[in-house]
C-alpha cells in the first residue's frame, strides 16, 4: 500500500492505525477475547440446539377436506410455538422450512442456531375442524346444501309460464 494514501486517508478516517509494538499486542489481546466470546455462543447455541433436537411441536391450523390448511403454517407461526413450548425466543429467520407446510402431519424442519451449529424440530400440524362436527360431517354438509339448491334451481326450470295473450 502507498505510504501517502495510509497517512492521507486511512489513518485520519480511523479504518487503520500504525504497526507499533504496542498497536500490534493490543490487537492479540482483542482477538483472544473475541475467540472466547465466539466459543462461548457455539457451547449456548449447542446446549439449545441438544434442547431442540428429537423434540416435536404441535400447531393447530384450520383445514378443510383431507387435511389441506386454509393457508399456510409461516415460520412465524413456528417461531410462537417454540417460544411457547419451550420458553426460548428463536428468530422466524433462523427457521429453514423445505417446503411451505400446506398439509396437516409432521414436518421436520431445521433451526439455524449459529453458522456452524442446527436442530431438527419436528412440527406436528394438527388440522382444527369446526366445532361439534367431524371433518367428514363437514364436507357432506357442503354437499347436502349445494344439492338442495342445485333442486330448487331445476324445480323452477321444469314448469314453463303460461302464455299471455
Amino acid at each position: 500500500m502507498a505510504r501517502g494514501y495510509a497517512h492521507n486517508f486511512l489513518i485520519p478516517k480511523g479504518l487503520a492505525v500504525r504497526a507499533t509494538k504496542g498497536n500490534v499486542k493490543q490487537l492479540g489481546l482483542k482477538r483472544v477475547g473475541i475467540e472466547k466470546r465466539y466459543e462461548q455462543s457455539q457451547d449456548d447455541a449447542q446446549a439449545l440446539a441438544d434442547k431442540f433436537t428429537g423434540k416435536s411441536i404441535t400447531i393447530t391450523a384450520r383445514a378443510g377436506e383431507e387435511g389441506r390448511l386454509y393457508g399456510s403454517v409461516t415460520v412465524k407461526d413456528v417461531a410462537a410455538a417454540i417460544q411457547e413450548e419451550f420458553g426460548i425466543e428463536v428468530d422466524k429467520r433462523r427457521i429453514v422450512p423445505s417446503d411451505p407446510i400446506k398439509e396437516a402431519g409432521e414436518v421436520t424442519l431445521r433451526v439455524r442456531l449459529q453458522a456452524d451449529v442446527a436442530a431438527s424440530l419436528v412440527v406436528n400440524v394438527v388440522a382444527e375442524v369446526a366445532e361439534g362436527m367431524e371433518a367428514g360431517e363437514v364436507s357432506e354438509t357442503v354437499i347436502e346444501e349445494e344439492a338442495a339448491a342445485e333442486d330448487e334451481t331445476t324445480a323452477g326450470e321444469d314448469t314453463e309460464p303460461a302464455e299471455a295473450e
